[in-house]
């Protein structure tokens, strides 16, 4: 791999001279999300493999570029996972996501409202920044840091801030004992009982609450929750939450299916789109938020704290207002199909003070502007 970046490194610093824009690409699978794509592609998935593993520490250090599916594998040999469950989001069934665009994206699943994020379980870094230079931040243990964090920084700021080649994480056993119930409940009252159900010690892991319309004419409002922890905690959790709501245990095997096509948005509500005039939004919203009154269908995850739904673009305004109205702010995740031209700004408008912020960082770790220009602001 010392090859690869070597070779990535020299790619970089001649864009810089040729002021050429750079868009750095792993797999592919997230070519969707963002303001743009604009540059010659600079493929990572050169910088693959594992650089060291200590299970028994609970940290692993790897390529940027290496498969997202090949690391899941190799921890599973070990009992041991990536908690946050990153989606893969194969489309057509390949699963290419990469480690490097996991952290760019910092994008999370299910689980993410019970274990935290991306950034929570980065540790340290190497990258290229926009001046040619290898930069090293962080560490291998969680109490590495001295000064701001930068290594987490690099999580959700979409390689606009320079190459990543490698990435050290933290990662934790599976957990002994799972299950999954499932209650026919209306938003309202499912929202109501995972706010009940939060504040108790239950060991909460996922919750998913959608209008199943698989059945034409008896669609129904449907609440899943899924429990991990120890085989006795998870038991106790499931006779006191059947106890406070009629419902039932679904069969693991299933269950664990429909958790992982939740994951990748492979559930009905994300590939039926309404029409082709309506794109997905991810709304983010404090988990004691209200039922958000919108004529569009809509799916809650996170224990109420984030909401996708199918609207037109051209809502926009009015979503991101409601949003921000419950302390939160709505993305625009994937465009309409028909979209008469690409939304300028996908993400929620920032405050002058943070896009202040956001544009000093971006002229101190890429000052020429190669890398990813437009994929997270309009700028540059």
């Amino acid at each position: 791999m010392d090859r690869a970046i070597a070779l990535i490194t020299e790619r970089i610093r001649a864009a810089i001279t040729d002021r050429t824009p750079l868009r750095m690409q792993g797999g592919g699978s997230k070519n969707f999300y963002g303001n743009s794509q604009q540059g010659d592609l600079l493929d990572t998935r050169g910088l693959s493999g594992i650089r060291s593993y200590e299970p028994s520490e609970l940290v692993v250090t790897v390529g940027s570029g290496m498969p997202l599916a090949e690391l899941e594998l190799v921890l599973a040999l070990q009992g041991q996972c990536l908690a946050f469950e990153p989606p893969h989001f194969a489309w057509n069934g390949a699963r290419v996501a990469t480690v490097g665009g996991m952290v760019a994206c910092g994008l999370a699943g299910p689980a993410r409202a019970s274990v935290g994020g991306v950034r929570d379980y980065v540790l340290g870094l190497q990258m290229v920044n926009g001046k040619g230079e290898s930069l090293t931040f962080g560490g291998q243990v969680m109490k590495n840091v001295a000064g701001y964090d930068v290594s987490r920084l690099m999580v959700g700021a979409m390689g606009t801030l320079g190459l990543l080649t490698e990435v050290s994480l933290k990662v934790l056993p599976v957990a002994p004992a799972e299950a999954t119930l499932c209650f026919a409940l209306g938003q309202a009252q499912a929202l109501e009982a995972l706010h009940v159900w939060g504040g108790q010690p239950l060991p909460l892991s996922a919750s998913c609450w959608v209008r199943d319309a698989a059945k034409p004419g008896r669609a129904a409002d449907l609440l899943f929750v899924r429990l991990r922890g120890a085989a006795a905690a998870v038991q106790a959790a499931c006779k006191k939450m059947l106890a406070d709501q009629p419902g039932y245990c679904m069969d693991n095997a299933q269950a664990q299916a429909d958790w992982e096509l939740c994951r990748n948005q492979q559930l009905p509500f994300f590939l039926q789109r309404p029409s082709d005039a309506m794109a997905l939004w991810r709304i983010s919203v404090a988990p004691t938020a209200p039922v958000l009154d919108l004529p569009w269908p809509q799916l809650v995850e996170w224990h109420g704290g984030q909401r996708w739904l199918w609207a037109p673009e051209s809502a926009m305004p009015q979503l991101q207002t409601l949003a921000q109205s419950h302390g939160g702010h709505a993305t625009l995740f994937v465009a309409a199909v028909n979209a008469a031209e690409p939304a300028q700004h996908r993400f929620a408008t920032k405050s002058p003070t943070l896009a202040a912020i956001e544009r000093r960082l971006k002229d101190n770790f890429d000052p020429h502007g190669i890398f990813n220009p437009g994929r997270l602001t309009t700028a540059a």
